[in-house]
């Protein structure tokens, strides 16, 4: 017991920084955040559902879904799949658009 009295105890410091004081500063700005009630939000919504194009025919969706089937299922790779129904969606927009070109008005 005499030996505990001959080592004085030395103060251990933490490796893992609790015993650490650091001190931060943290900014919040003041983010103003509008209300909007349901009848705004239904507004809003309509307005930008009305500039998008209508539905696609049914061919169409059944094409461009049997496309990813394909791609899904392994049968076709994704870049295949992808030039294939980009060329066909070209194919389709640029036929619909065009004016006939002997009529004029």
């Amino acid at each position: 017991m005499g030996k505990a009295s001959e080592y004085p105890q030395q103060e251990t410091h933490a490796v893992n920084g609790h015993g650490m004081h650091l001190h931060m500063r943290t900014l919040h700005p003041s983010v103003p955040i509008p209300y909007l009630s349901k009848e705004e939000m239904t507004s809003a919504a309509r307005a930008a559902t009305a500039r998008l194009p209508g539905t696609p025919p049914a061919e169409d969706l059944a094409f461009y879904g049997g496309l990813g089937a394909l791609a899904v299922a392994g049968a076709l790779d994704w870049p295949v799949a992808l030039a294939v129904g980009g060329a066909t969606w070209l194919l389709r927009s640029g036929r619909r658009e065009k004016p006939e070109a002997g009529v004029r008005p």
